[in-house]
């Protein structure tokens, strides 16, 4: 169980949507962390690759060709 303070414009948007979808506010806050958490670890890991100095980089025409 975890509990977290909102500020008061976020909550009161959150109780607004809520009220318009009939869903709680726990479905909608597992659904923003979930994306959430999905999206910053893609950008750790996109973080770790560009800063390895064994990357390989390719040109606009290598990546076509590898993508047909």
């Amino acid at each position: 169980m975890t509990s977290v303070r909102l500020p008061q414009n976020i909550e009161t948007q959150l109780e607004q949507l809520c009220g318009v979808t009939k869903r709680t506010k726990s479905f909608y806050i597992k659904e923003a962390l979930t994306r959430y958490l999905e999206d910053i670890g893609d950008y750790y890991i996109a973080i770790d690759r560009i800063s390895s100095p064994k990357r390989k980089l390719l040109s606009t025409e290598e990546t076509i060709e590898k993508l047909s």
